[in-house]
């Protein structure tokens, strides 16, 4: 019995799936994390497997469906998965990120249990402990509309998931050896799209095979580390239509500028030729392009695809036009089934704006990254058990990191970095990039509406330039070199929720920080218990749990 409800459950072993004849239905999986060796650029490497795949399994849902994922870490150190881009409404607890969460110890499991709540789109899981994602871990996430809530699209031939990241040939702890020393890790050594690297003219088996005339939908993700990519596809348009939960206005584009974290959703016509044809996935604002290709094939054809691919665009000013032509599509619904643009987001009156501007610096001999002057560091007891269990002055301070930064910053303070932001306020946040290096930030928890993107330094006056009207609603944002993006949001999701750089040297070494969401009311109209299979490490190991919330 749950919530007065009998619930039918039928239960398979692997992958296992569930059908649930009453509310929400509940999906359950098995993931038995390992090690495991692959050769993604030709040389033998040990990578991180999940039931034995790399990349990982997709995980596909539908909005509200319950999510029940075992994970078995059979690695020989602790683990967490993540799921980027899903908000986790008054949630944390699931969100697999060191503020939140105790690792997973090897040999150990533990129990994710979650719901994409009135959300729909593409988006990505991966490692957060240490370096792992540079091992793999990672894979497709999807949340597939409701039956009931049209898409603003007739239905695809079938849907697929492209996962292009930047890679590097060591492990991941000869990696984090490095950036612990006070190295750099220097440029990638390929790019793969889906596990792989291809060359053109090599014998590569088509990646997916397109019957003619016919339309499909592949959702793009960079999950790589470092690399903005671009994505293109040889003679093929691709038909932008949905962009981390947010379906956009149906433009066209030759090529793609998918910078870190980010996920895109596009529909490709089978209308050409009958042949093969190269997908090409390459580098941006690097001093060296580094590139890969896949074969997507028409069905039946045995035709080779042309040795001459389509180029990549030059430039960041190219990028930045394409991110202002990306727009909310205002009449068509989402998760809901009240159009987007019934949220007047333009109409809300700002209440407190944050500027937040990446810092590089050395602290004792190494390079440390950092948000106005402050660089993160994890604590043993995750920030979000210290707080619901009273102990938060023992473990870390609110508020050392200001909402502007200082004129000038000569030294970093490292400690955790926690800000308090007043539940339900509308709150504008400005990353200022004075670097010459692209940056993209991730907000775990919310999804952001991204306003403005320019050259130079804001100042409130910048704001006559914001897009007050169809700005998309998204989780991660770009911010080119010596530039400043802008975004608006309401925090009305309770819990402790990470900002990061997207960049995983950079976040590794400090350029990240947490916010703080407490509902005064300490309801659960407002935010979840914690749940009862909850690891407790640190300070709070063994204590029973505090008094829980009630309505």
């Amino acid at each position: 019995m749950q919530g007065g409800r009998l619930l039918t459950v039928l239960v398979c072993l692997a992958s296992t799936v569930a059908l649930v004849n009453a509310g929400d239905p509940y999906f359950f999986y098995t993931w038995n994390v390992t090690y495991g060796t692959a050769s993604p650029l030709g040389i033998p490497q040990q990578v991180i497997l999940i039931n034995g795949q790399f990349p990982g399994p997709n995980l596909n849902s539908t909005s509200n469906n319950n999510v029940v994922i075992n994970v078995f870490n059979n690695l020989d150190e602790p683990f967490l998965l993540t799921w980027s881009g899903l908000q986790h409404r008054k949630n944390s607890w699931q969100d697999g990120v060191a503020g939140t969460s105790c690792p997973i110890p090897a040999g150990t499991n533990f129990t994710y249990h979650f719901q994409p709540k009135d959300q729909i789109g593409s988006y990505f899981y991966y490692p957060s402990t240490a370096l792992h994602r540079f091992s793999g871990g990672f894979g497709g996430l999807r949340v597939n509309s409701r039956l009931l809530i049209p898409v603003p699209y007739a239905d695809p031939e079938d849907d697929h998931t492209i996962l292009i990241n930047d890679w590097f040939t060591k492990s991941h702890t000869a990696l984090k050896n490095f950036l612990d020393s006070g190295r750099t890790l220097g440029l990638p050594d390929g790019v793969l799209i889906n596990g792989k690297s291809g060359k053109v003219g090599g014998n590569n088996k088509p990646l997916f095979t397109m019957k003619p005339g016919k339309t499909y939908k592949y959702r793009i993700c960079n999950v790589g580390f470092k690399s903005t990519l671009n994505f293109r596809i040889q003679g093929h348009k691709m038909k932008l239509v949905e962009m981390e939960g947010s379906h956009v206005l149906q433009n066209d584009y030759d090529s793609l500028d998918v910078h870190v974290g980010q996920c895109f959703a596009v529909l490709v016509t089978a209308d050409q030729v009958a042949k093969n044809y190269y997908m090409v996935a390459s580098t941006r604002f690097l001093k060296k392009e580094v590139s890969t290709v896949g074969v997507m094939s028409y069905a039946g054809s045995k035709v080779q695809a042309s040795a001459e691919l389509p180029k990549a665009p030059v430039g960041w000013a190219w990028s930045l036009n394409q991110f202002r032509s990306f727009r909310w599509n205002l009449t068509a619904s989402a998760a809901r089934p009240n159009p987007q643009g019934s949220y007047h987001y333009g109409r809300i009156n700002i209440t407190r704006t944050i500027k937040l501007a990446n810092t590089k610096n050395v602290v004792n001999g190494k390079v440390r990254f950092g948000l106005n002057g402050v660089s993160h560091v994890d604590t043993e007891t995750p920030l979000k058990l210290a707080e619901y269990f009273g102990f938060a002055e023992k473990v870390f301070k609110y508020n050392i990191i200001k909402d502007e930064p200082a004129a000038k910053i000569t030294d970093l303070v490292v400690a955790p970095n926690v800000l308090n932001i007043t539940f339900r306020t509308f709150v504008e946040i400005v990353f200022e990039n004075h670097e010459k290096s692209m940056q993209s930030f991730n907000l775990d928890g919310y999804s952001f509406f991204a306003v403005g993107s320019e050259p130079g330094t804001w100042t409130p006056e910048k704001r006559q330039n914001y897009n007050l009207l169809d700005a998309v609603s998204r989780h991660t944002v770009q911010v080119y070199p010596k530039s400043w993006s802008a975004i608006l949001l309401t925090f009305d999701n309770a819990g402790m929720w990470n900002i990061r750089s997207e960049n995983w040297e950079r976040r590794y070494l400090g350029q990240q920080m947490y916010v703080s969401v407490l509902s005064p009311e300490k309801s659960l109209r407002d935010e979840y218990n914690i749940p009862l299979n909850t690891n407790l490490c640190g300070i709070v190991k063994g204590l029973p749990l505090p008094t829980p919330y009630t309505i």
